[in-house]
């Protein structure tokens, strides 16, 4: 997996490219919760899923059933007063369902796991991009905050960051052009 810092910055970036006028805290903060919450997966393995397992990890968490169920969800609960198919609403909806598949193409373009399942339930194969560039990242804190994990932050920086901050700045000089 990418770190939960890789993830989140993606996650950040779509709530700001889509430059909806509300609350930029609440909807920065739904949009990484919604990036980072498939990772929550990794509970099962004490419950004795294993792995390939479709409720383990980058299993059902990370399929893009999920996604849709959890932006659904995100924007039903915290935006209730936006009109659903409102432009807003439909907006809102597709800022939580891309930050929350960001998460699963990101994993796939990890050199380590055992894959995707996007789409779990009606296939249960995992996949990976051609194009692993990513490092994946340690499971646990412990061993993330070593010399592996700055490595794992340097290849984010890389192959997350960059292209982040550069959409970031382009959004930023095209709105600035049109005000």
């Amino acid at each position: 997996m990418a770190s939960i810092f890789g993830h989140a910055f993606a996650a950040y970036t779509i709530g700001k490219v889509a430059n909806v006028k509300l609350n930029p805290v609440k909807l920065s903060l739904l949009a990484i919760f919604c990036a980072v919450i498939p990772d929550a997966d990794v509970i099962m393995f004490q419950f004795g899923y294993p792995y390939m397992h479709p409720l383990g990890h980058r299993g059902f968490t990370h399929s893009i059933l999920f996604a849709f169920i959890l932006a659904f969800l995100i924007r039903a609960i915290f935006y209730k007063k936006v009109k659903y198919f409102s432009k807003l609403g439909i907006v809102l909806f597709l800022i939580f369902l891309l930050s929350t598949i960001s998460h699963s193409l990101l994993d796939a373009l990890t050199n380590g796991g055992k894959g995707v399942g996007f789409f779990i339930p009606f296939e249960n194969s995992r996949y990976f991009f051609p194009c692993r560039p990513i490092l994946v990242s340690p499971l646990g804190a412990g061993k993330f905050f070593s010399e592996r994990g700055l490595r794992v932050l340097q290849s984010e920086v890389i192959y997350i960051g960059i292209p982040a901050i550069s959409l970031l700045i382009l959004n930023y000089f095209f709105r600035k052009k049109t005000s």
